[in-house]
C-alpha cells in the first residue's frame, strides 16, 4: 500500500504537495510511480494524525483529497483508498472513485461511517487507536496490549459485519496510542490478530518508534521500515503500508518467498 499524504504537516512528508495551492501534477506523478513500482493500492490522507495532531474541518479535507482521487480514477489500473474516520469524506471520496475506506479509529470516531462504507459495497481497513490522535501519546498505559489490541479490533469487526461489508482488513494501529513496547508487542505478535479471520496491514514506515530504537532522522529510515516490515510478514502481516514503495515491495517479495515458500 502506497502513502500519498496531501497534507501540509504529516510527520514525514507533510508539504510535499503544496505550494501555494496543491500542484495536482506532481501528486499524480507519485502515485503513477507508485503503481509502476509495485504498490498494490494508494492509501489517500487529507488530514495529518501524528500525534499532536489537530482535526480540521470537513471542507478543508474534502479540497484536499476529491480533486486528487478523482484524477487518480483516470490514471491508475489500481484501487485507491481514503484514510479519513469522517463519513462525509468517506462518502465524497467513494463517488468520486475510491473504493476502500481507512479508519483509524475502527468505526469510533463517527457513527455514520460503518453504513457509508457498506452503502457504497467498499472495504474497510479498521485500525485500533487509544484515544486521539491529539493525546494518544500523552502517557498510554495498558495491562496487555496485544489482547486489548485484538478486542478492540473483534469489536470493530462487528460492527462492520452487522453493517454488511464484507472485505476486512486489520490493523493494530504502530504508534497510535502505544509506547515503544507496546509496538514491538505488536510486531512480534502479528500472527495473533491473523486469529479474528482477516488480512492484517502493517503501518511502521518511518515511524518514530524507528527513533527510539536508535537516533534517525525521519528521512533516513528507509532501511529500519524495511527491517520492520519483514520481520512483519514473517509475523503475520498480509499488507504493508509504506512511503518507499520500491523498495519495500523488493524486500516484500524477498522476504514472502523465503519465509511463505
Amino acid at each position: 500500500m502506497g502513502i500519498l499524504n496531501i497534507t501540509p504537516d504529516s510527520f514525514s512528508d507533510g508539504g510535499k504537495y503544496f505550494d501555494d495551492k496543491l500542484n495536482l501534477k506532481k501528486v499524480v506523478e507519485d502515485a503513477v510511480r507508485m503503481e509502476k513500482d509495485g504498490a498494490d493500492f494508494i492509501d489517500v490522507g487529507g488530514e495529518s494524525t501524528r500525534p499532536g495532531s489537530e482535526t480540521i474541518f470537513i471542507d478543508e479535507e474534502l479540497e484536499r483529497v476529491i480533486p486528487v482521487i478523482s484524477e487518480l480514477k483516470k490514471k491508475l489500473n489500481i484501487p485507491i483508498s481514503i484514510d479519513s474516520y469522517k463519513s462525509e469524506v468517506a462518502e465524497e471520496s467513494l463517488k468520486a472513485g475510491a473504493c476502500i475506506v481507512n479508519d483509524i479509529s475502527g468505526f469510533r470516531f463517527d457513527e455514520k461511517l460503518p453504513e457509508v462504507t457498506a452503502r457504497y459495497n467498499a472495504s474497510c481497513i479498521l485500525m485500533h487507536i487509544k484515544g486521539t490522535p491529539k493525546d494518544m501519546q500523552k502517557d498510554p498505559v495498558y495491562e496487555d496490549v496485544v489482547k486489548e489490541v485484538y478486542d478492540y479490533l473483534q469489536e470493530s469487526i462487528s460492527i462492520a459485519k452487522k453493517n454488511g461489508i464484507k472485505q476486512i482488513i486489520t490493523d493494530p494501529g504502530i504508534g497510535f496510542g502505544k509506547t515503544l513496547e507496546n509496538n514491538l508487542d505488536i510486531i512480534r505478535n502479528l500472527g495473533e490478530f491473523r486469529k479474528l479471520g482477516f488480512p492484517v496491514l502493517l503501518g511502521v514506515s518511518r515511524k518514530s518508534f524507528i527513533d527510539k530504537i536508535q537516533k534517525t532522522a525521519i528521512d533516513e529510515r528507509l532501511e529500519a521500515t524495511i527491517a520492520a516490515n519483514t520481520i512483519g510478514i514473517m509475523n503475520g502481516a498480509n499488507i504493508i503500508r509504506v512511503h518507499d514503495v520500491k523498495e519495500n515491495q523488493k524486500a516484500a517479495i524477498t522476504a514472502d518467498k523465503i519465509f511463505n515458500k
